[in-house]
């Protein structure tokens, strides 16, 4: 193993791991598992790249390349637009779909097969405004820069990796120092309870859509810098998404980026190793090994 495939996979598990903590803080507060999640990754991606497109042609200058970076003043403007609007998307989803449900009282298994039905819905829809054509945006190259050790890395994956560890530090500060964060940990631990106790479960429950989907966008976002975007780039992350998610301990942030960190990894490995076709069966094999030895994950509470 060299040591550029430990920066490969960094960078992987980065964009894995935004996505799973989405994934655990709705399974944790929601009592689901989301099918539809890796969509608001493609969306996210999408949003951005409309935006830059907008923007792009209002005013070249907002196109140049910043510094180092191979992108322009217009996607970072594009990413905060993604992250509203992908929270907005998810909002909108609930209220249709999930919320409906949850007034039901529908059992848990309705909720998941609803998530598939809305994932394969927004994927179509995505195709249908966008095409299946992958797109960039942009096609500036770079060079990568040398760390030392044999690493080697361009200013987009580094920025990459230091946003991601930005990110889950607030949304592990917000959890634990914010009102609201103890609202959702208590919502977590026992629903009924925290309505009883003058916990507003609702608008815990849209923090979590926001949260999660904003950060699935910012996820979407470094995969289109970082690799291409495609409608299906939410459904080939899915995987990964649970396995880490799982592997982190539901419920648990910094659980989730570490788990990501180790199944973007162990893939690269994978790779390397025994070929890029076997990159999915990796994800796979590392959730079945966890539900076997330790289902609760590494920072999660047995129960």
């Amino acid at each position: 193993m060299t040591a550029q495939v430990i920066m490969d996979g960094l960078v992987t598990g980065s964009m894995i791991g935004l996505g799973a903590i989405g994934v655990t803080l709705t399974y944790s507060i929601l009592r689901f598992a989301n099918f539809a999640h890796g969509e608001f990754i493609s969306w996210g991606a999408y949003f951005a790249l409309a935006v830059v497109g907008l923007l792009g042609g209002l005013s070249g200058a907002l196109l140049a390349p910043i510094g180092p970076f191979s992108f322009g003043w217009a996607l970072p403007i594009g990413t905060v637009a993604a992250v509203l609007l992908a929270g907005a998307l998810a909002l909108v989803v609930d209220a249709l779909l999930f919320g409906r449900l949850r007034a039901n009282r529908s059992t848990v298994i309705i909720m998941v097969m609803a998530s598939f039905g809305a994932a394969l819905s927004l994927r179509s829809l995505l195709e249908f405004i966008f095409t299946s054509k992958p797109v960039y945006y942009t096609k500036a190259l770079q060079i990568a820069l040398p760390l030392g050790g044999g690493i080697r890395a361009t200013p987009d994956q580094l920025l990459s990796l230091a946003v991601s560890a930005v990110l889950v530090l607030a949304v592990h500060m917000l959890l634990t120092r914010t009102a609201i964060g103890r609202s959702m940990r208590a919502v977590s631990e026992n629903p009924a309870l925290a309505g009883v106790v003058g916990v507003e479960v609702r608008k815990v429950i849209r923090t979590v859509w926001l949260l999660g989907a904003g950060l699935a966008a910012i996820a979407g976002v470094s995969a289109g810098v970082l690799v291409q975007i495609r409608p299906q780039m939410g459904l080939d992350l899915l995987l990964p998404l649970f396995a880490s998610a799982i592997l982190g301990g539901i419920g648990s942030v910094p659980g989730a980026m570490l788990a990501g960190l180790i199944v973007g990894l162990a893939e690269a490995i994978a790779v390397q190793a025994i070929g890029a076709e076997w990159r999915a069966a990796v994800a796979f094999a590392i959730l079945v090994l966890v539900l076997l030895v330790r289902p609760q994950g590494l920072f999660g509470r047995a129960e």
